[in-house]
């Protein structure tokens, strides 16, 4: 860091928390993935699922990158875009709609009285029907990349899942090395409702939301249980999301999928300081 007096943000979309940072004067500069890890951890430092760094873009408003509590830093997050575009609205880097510029390309965000709405990228099919052998048991899941590849298994009951056990055994499965993939257990409760919990990646532990993972779950139900869009995600934190698609056949096994948004709250928990 090159100064001793960092200011930051503290912020949550959905359970999901984050650190946020103005850093378009390079504050942070260098060993970005080692500061993350160290501001990320819980009870001995700020705690976090993930580090927000705001930037500047030639293309967009502002670039966004976000560093993992374990320093990886992926292509793009759902409920890290609803809060830096609520922090860059705030304080006034970007007006009401936005341009976002991620690794996973551009996301367009809009405020709302109660929330961020941003446009996600068209998602891509990795495919709907895989077999993986978890404790010698066949488990037949779905792989789909909502700007990061995430895995949705249906069940019966979210609740009696073993989300951080089972979870971390299918994002480390050969299927998906070696980056590995976000795991989502996923319930459908009515023509357009489904409750979830995830496993994320970097974070290597369930957390209480994840946007790309609620866009990802509610894609894959709308494909193979027939629940229609917009989709209300029941979050882990208690949040309800809502996952917004157009669908469309175009033959008689195959569909399109595009104009994905996902909206929800996003909220400023505090300011602070770094000291050092």
């Amino acid at each position: 860091m090159k100064s001793m007096n960092t200011k930051f943000t503290k912020m949550n979309a959905s359970g999901n928390d984050f650190i946020v940072i103005d850093n378009r004067k390079k504050i942070l500069s260098s060993n970005l993935a080692v500061t993350a890890r160290k501001l990320c951890r819980r009870k001995i430092s700020v705690g976090a699922d993930g580090l927000l760094l705001v930037e500047k873009s030639r293309m967009n408003d502002f670039r966004m990158r976000i560093f993992n509590p374990d320093g990886s830093e992926p292509g793009m997050c759902g409920n890290g875009a609803r809060c830096i575009a609520r922090y860059a609205y705030v304080n006034k880097i970007a007006g009401g709609k936005m341009t976002i510029q991620t690794l996973s390309g551009p996301v367009g965000a809009e405020i709302k009285s109660k929330g961020v709405k941003i446009k996600m990228k068209d998602p891509d099919e990795g495919g709907l029907s895989l077999d993986l052998k978890i404790n010698g048991r066949k488990l037949n899941v779905s792989l789909i990349d909502t700007g990061v590849p995430h895995v949705v298994v249906f069940t019966e009951r979210v609740e009696d899942v073993d989300v951080r056990e089972l979870g971390r055994k299918i994002r480390y499965d050969k299927m998906f090395s070696p980056a590995g993939a976000n795991v989502n257990f996923v319930s459908v409760k009515g023509a357009n409702s489904i409750i979830i919990r995830t496993y994320e990646r970097g974070v290597e532990d369930e957390t209480l939301a994840c946007g790309t993972g609620s866009v990802a779950s509610a894609i894959i139900s709308g494909l193979l249980q027939g629940v229609v869009s917009p989709v209300k995600v029941q979050t882990r934190g208690g949040e309800v999301l809502t996952v917004y698609y157009d669908m469309s056949r175009t033959g008689d096994s195959f569909y399109t999928v595009k104009d994905v948004y996902l909206e929800g709250g996003a909220e400023m928990a505090y300011d602070g300081i770094l000291s050092n």
